[in-house]
């Protein structure tokens, strides 16, 4: 896959660290919402092993409240182009807007991370296009909670593939374009284990996989812990997407999680 200025190998996992510059984060809220903090905590992630600096000016956690186009580019704007500034590393926006896409590429971003799969904004694959940009594609639907079958996870792939169409319709390279199953979105507790379970079903769909379950609710759910205890769930997630072929991803904690992933890269490949 190619994001930005650089090449990603299809047989390695790579980190996507989390730059949340919100407010209102579940996990680091208000923590990194000013650019001396921010450009802080991105240093540290990059000297970690973060390959991708996810930048996000809008909470989407479950109740989030929708803030406006102009304050989301506010909050990001000066912290991308900071940040690629000052470290030779990716970085991505996590946005659904393609306003703040836009800024975001004109700051210096070279990804989208679209939660809602380029179906909420109709002009996002455009602005990706213009700026030969990459994509995550997340799985989502405003329309239906899935649970734990066969037949949810058939229609999963069938709106992801829904997702890739738009992409292939305005002719945004495959080699751009990475895909995530969506865990916490539109899924119940017992799917989002079932999806993790058997993500190796959309890693068949044969472009690289991105798992993004870093602290959230199912791993709170299982251990009955708070956000800031849930380390070690996010490990076992992160563990599980090497096995089952995950090229991707996405946490709060980049050491642990780089380690991890050594080491389970070190154990298959023995």
């Amino acid at each position: 896959m190619i994001i930005g200025n650089r090449t990603f190998d299809n047989n390695e996992t790579y980190i996507m660290g989390i730059l949340n510059v919100t407010p209102d984060s579940f996990s680091d809220g208000y923590r990194y919402n000013n650019i001396d903090n921010a450009l802080a905590h991105a240093e540290k992630m990059i000297l970690e092993g973060a390959d991708i600096i996810d930048v996000g000016g809008e909470s989407t956690r479950p109740g989030h409240i929708q803030i406006s186009v102009e304050e989301e580019i506010q909050r990001t704007y000066n912290i991308i182009k900071e940040i690629k500034k000052e470290f030779n590393t990716v970085v991505s926006i996590d946005t659904y807007k393609s306003e703040v896409a836009k800024a975001a590429f004109e700051a210096g971003a070279d990804m989208v991370n679209d939660i809602w799969g380029l179906k909420y904004d109709n002009k996002m694959a455009t602005c990706i296009k213009k700026y030969d940009g990459s994509i995550c594609i997340m799985h989502n639907n405003s329309e239906k909670i899935y649970s734990p079958s066969e037949q949810s996870l058939i229609e999963i792939v069938k709106d992801l593939e829904g997702s890739l169409l738009i992409a292939k319709d305005n002719e945004i390279d495959n080699n751009r374009i990475m895909v995530d199953p969506g865990i916490g979105f539109a899924k119940t507790f017992e799917m989002n284990l079932y999806i993790m379970k058997h993500v190796d079903r959309i890693v068949q769909l044969g472009y690289p996989v991105m798992m993004a379950a870093s602290k959230k609710s199912v791993i709170g759910n299982v251990l009955d812990l708070p956000v800031d205890c849930r380390g070690e769930g996010t490990i076992a997630t992160t563990v599980m997407a090497v096995i089952k072929g995950c090229r991707f991803v996405r946490v709060h904690d980049v050491e642990a999680n780089k380690r991890a992933i050594k080491m389970t890269q070190a154990i298959l490949n023995s």
